[in-house]
């Protein structure tokens, strides 16, 4: 089932990571319309905390993470659109990100990925620059300092990379999904990180890459490459040899005018085998295509997953730590992201909806009446309250309770503001200009409001 949170505007990519070394799975996302990147921080029970915001460059389209200066905490690398540079934001211990440092590369760059291409045991940064139909690759020092960008020419307008040792050399090759010119180019790499040779591979007329990944798909420790291909409403999986070449693409459907434009592999059904996730952008599906090992996959099935707004992009990562992948996706024009739980023979549960007030907003959640089950508060902007809906074990919620807050209520969070060990509400009020604090008693209910003005209109808390 769906959680949502909330994000900057326009979301174009998501990653996930361990940013606060506490073995919880965390949440990355690009946003390309506000110039930021959002982190949520993972909770022990599979839900996150509200986002926090870093600026980055203009149009931020792409986002991936790696402990860029050894100090065995994940740092974030985003590719910057339309200020055509990546933006490098180094982590703390605790969750939080310093200032970025930006690196000039090609024109308009679309993806990035992270890799040591010259074994050095340093990460360097992999970009795909679509209108100047190259790569650019910023070998790393390993003390928060890259090199200056090298470029190497793929196809038409590269729309996404990935890393990998094709040809078993323990030397990590690059392969790029060309939008424009409708095939795949590998770049294999010398011992010093420069391309001894490309090669291309068609993906067949039409088809529009959007987006590749790479993982073992059959079981014979070589690497395979995933293809979305857009134009053609299907993935395209080319096998690999193990020798930096690739069989012929296998084609899996994902339906007429599906449209596909993010892929995600994990074990989503607790099997131990590689299955596929696809975001299907034309039919407003996310589909699965459970793997049975052997490079078959089970037809795609996309029970309970539809959506009114058009998928972007796709993440997993075991969120909740059930030992199965669980998703998060993000949307194009919806300003948040959704967590997706998968059951045992691969489907998605249908909704279960729970009335709420007027317009809502925003929602958060916590243990209020010291149960150890999740509950929910959410912020309800048209009829000026919140709704508490206090979980039961078997994953259902009780009806809602309301609470009066200020006007247009936009947020909502959660924390101990007394010390009394118990959980309580803040909501920022965007008409009344206002928060207000509702304090949490043990039963899972809470005091009348309290409200401390703040600054014009406040949005987010």
């Amino acid at each position: 089932t769906e959680t949502r949170y909330s994000l900057g505007s326009y979301p174009s990519s998501v990653a996930v990571g361990h940013f606060n070394n506490d073995t919880r799975v965390d949440i990355v996302v690009a946003n390309y319309g506000s110039g930021d990147v959002s982190v949520l921080l993972g909770y022990e029970n599979g839900s996150f905390a509200n986002e926090t915001r870093y600026s980055v460059g203009s149009g931020p389209r792409s986002v991936a993470v790696g402990d860029f200066n050894n100090d065995t905490r994940l740092d974030i690398v985003v590719a910057n659109w339309n200020s055509n540079d990546v933006s490098v934001l180094f982590g703390y211990e605790n969750g939080s990100f310093e200032k970025e440092t930006r690196y000039s590369v090609g024109s308009y760059p679309q993806s990035v990925a992270v890799g040591d291409f010259n074994n050095d045991t340093r990460l360097d940064i992999l970009v795909a620059n679509t209108a100047s139909n190259d790569v650019s690759v910023l070998l790393g020092y390993g003390n928060r300092y890259f090199a200056k960008e090298t470029r190497y020419t793929v196809g038409s307008s590269p729309y996404s990379v990935a890393v990998g040792d094709f040809n078993n050399d323990n030397r990590l090759d690059i392969v790029a999904a060309n939008n424009g010119s409708n095939d795949v180019s590998i770049l294999l790499q010398y011992n010093r990180g420069a391309v001894a040779y490309g090669m291309a591979y068609a993906s067949g007329g039409g088809s529009s890459l959007q987006c590749i990944v790479i993982g073992d798909l059959n079981n014979d420790d070589n690497l395979d490459i995933v293809l979305a291909n857009y134009g053609t409403n299907n993935l395209g999986v080319l096998f690999g040899d193990g020798n930096g070449s690739f069989e012929n693409q296998m084609m899996l459907t994902t339906g007429s005018n599906s449209h596909p434009t993010s892929i995600t592999i994990g074990d989503f059904n607790g099997d131990s085998l590689v299955d596929l996730v696809v975001v299907n952008y034309g039919t407003k599906q996310v589909g699965m295509m459970l793997g049975y090992g052997n490079g078959t996959f089970a037809n795609q099935t996309s029970e309970g997953i539809s959506f009114d707004s058009r998928s972007l992009a796709v993440a997993s990562g075991d969120f909740n730590n059930d030992k199965r992948s669980e998703m998060a996706i993000i949307y194009d024009g919806r300003d948040n992201v959704d967590i997706f739980a998968v059951y045992n023979h691969g489907s998605f549960s249908k909704e279960t909806r729970y009335s709420l007030g007027s317009y809502p907003s925003s929602v958060a959640v916590g243990h209020f009446n010291s149960d150890t089950r999740v509950d929910i508060v959410v912020a309800n902007y048209g009829s000026g309250d919140v709704s508490v809906l206090l979980g039961y074990e078997n994953g259902s919620f009780a009806n809602e309770t309301r609470y009066s807050v200020g006007s247009g209520p936009s947020s909502v969070a959660v924390g101990d503001f007394n010390n009394d060990t118990r959980l309580d509400i803040v909501v920022a009020n965007m008409d009344s200009n206002d928060v207000s604090v509702l304090f949490g008693y043990k039963n899972g209910s809470f005091a009348k409001e309290t409200r401390y003005s703040v600054g014009s209109y406040p949005y987010s808390v």
